[in-house]
């Protein structure tokens, strides 16, 4: 499953209305979308628009209510213990001008050295309240992971706005959390911590000597994405398929460990072409597992920039390196392979992702052929696959890899979605004969 994330968008302007991907050069894309099964995807619903880490988890196969958070698996992948009962959340320096009683978010992403960044990060690194513990754990320039240790829940809401000139939020138990009394003092001492963490820093000698340089104070810091430790069905034990995962960012490795599959860290270079063909030929080669992804964050960091030509340019390196595909994959009688996106990120805009379906091709010995020639928003549209949704697409898979079980059947105690699931054998071997009738 290659997994272009953040690939679909909306109509451009300076594109004529036309997204990035409708209006790059995809000779690649095209001709695969011309071999196969095409359609749309949404992770859920329509018009919802969907962070990734929440979208893959979907498109896996795995239901919303179980979801253990993004701060929980952004720590599992960064290798940070989370123990059963601690909350893990996604936290970052910020910097922050006052208005009244409040403050109101400048900058999410200051300019910083390393090292001031790091003095100023062991000035909040531990706090304790209410028999809660807090520690901060940098993981990469302003962003760290907070964690949470005593009597707390992960049913509270985020401190930071993410939107310049909005106010930093006051931390709340979450809807259904109201009588909790781990959220309600969670929520408490969160709160208690950003404004102590706001006080230190404004003061500290190192934001006095920016402001003398002219550059905004790193004074507060911001919270988001709560998280903690679910058992989760392993996804060998869910879909019957050995597991791999190539991608580049913690969350995904973090992700892929959760449901006990293996994670591949990779690097990106800077040149999402290669990046991404050399993914492709290592997935190629991972015979022994059943179902590879194989992640780029290319199209959606290009998107983050607001210039739809650097996005549509991103897009045609892709393409470039999707002719490994046509080389490899395409005619191995072994291989489904599954092209598709997880979210829409707009290139222009306010919004950091929107809503809108991304396109899906499914190529395959198996897989039913459509009139669709091009790879892209609205093409695709007109393909046989039609509209799939959130797990839909892993029921798709199995069929298409001649592994669907059909419902009804039970073979093992548990349903499950794939052939001989966890059937047990009858031993006839020693065991006593019974009567033979009456």
């Amino acid at each position: 499953m290659v997994l272009l994330d953040g690939l679909g968008d909306q109509g451009q302007p300076v594109l004529d209305g036309h997204t990035p991907l409708e209006a790059a050069h995809t000779p690649h894309l095209d001709l695969l979308a011309g071999m196969g099964m095409n359609g749309l995807l949404h992770p859920q619903l329509q018009g919802m628009a969907m962070p990734s880490e929440l979208a893959h988890f979907l498109i896996l196969g795995y239901e919303r209510a179980d979801f253990p958070g993004r701060g929980y698996l952004e720590a599992l992948g960064l290798d940070i213990p989370v123990k059963e009962g601690e909350v893990a959340l996604l936290a970052r320096l910020l910097s922050v001008i006052p208005r009244g009683d409040h403050i109101i978010l400048e900058e999410e992403n200051p300019p910083v050295d390393p090292q001031t960044c790091r003095v100023l990060q062991n000035e909040i690194q531990r706090y304790s309240r209410l028999g809660v513990e807090i520690e901060f754990r940098p993981t990469g320039g302003v962003q760290g992971i907070l964690l949470l240790k005593g009597e707390v829940s992960s049913g509270v809401t985020d401190s930071n706005p993410l939107y310049p000139g909005r106010p930093l939020l006051q931390v709340l138990p979450l809807e259904g959390h109201q009588e909790d009394p781990r959220a309600v003092k969670t929520a408490r001492v969160l709160n208690d911590y950003l404004v102590w963490c706001h006080r230190k820093l404004d003061t500290h000698p190192l934001n006095q000597e920016r402001r003398k340089g002219g550059l905004p104070p790193i004074n507060a810091l911001g919270t988001q994405r709560a998280g903690e430790k679910r058992e989760l069905t392993p996804f060998r034990e869910k879909w019957g398929l050995r597991g791999m995962s190539l991608a580049s960012s913690p969350i995904y490795w973090g992700l892929a460990r959760a449901l006990g599959m293996e994670a591949v860290p990779v690097e990106d270079s800077g040149d999402p072409e290669k990046d991404l063909k050399d993914r492709l030929i290592l997935a190629y080669g991972a015979r022994d597992f059943d179902f590879i992804h194989v992640h780029t964050k290319a199209p959606d960091e290009a998107a983050h920039t607001k210039d739809p030509w650097h996005k549509k340019e991103v897009i045609q390196a892709l393409d470039r390196a999707m002719g490994v595909t046509l080389e490899t994959m395409v005619g191995d009688p072994d291989v489904l392979l599954v092209v598709t996106s997880d979210h829409s990120t707009p290139s222009s805009g306010a919004m950091i992702h929107s809503g809108e379906t991304v396109p899906l091709t499914m190529v395959g010995e198996r897989v039913r052929r459509d009139r669709v020639e091009r790879f892209n928003e609205v093409d695709c549209s007109q393909g046989a696959l039609g509209l799939v949704r959130g797990r839909e697409l892993m029921y798709l898979i199995l069929s298409f890899m001649d592994r669907a079980q059909l419902q009804g059947l039970m073979d093992s105690p548990s349903p499950r979605a794939y052939t001989l699931g966890l059937s047990r054998p009858l031993t006839v071997k020693g065991s006593r004969e019974g009567n033979h009738g009456s």
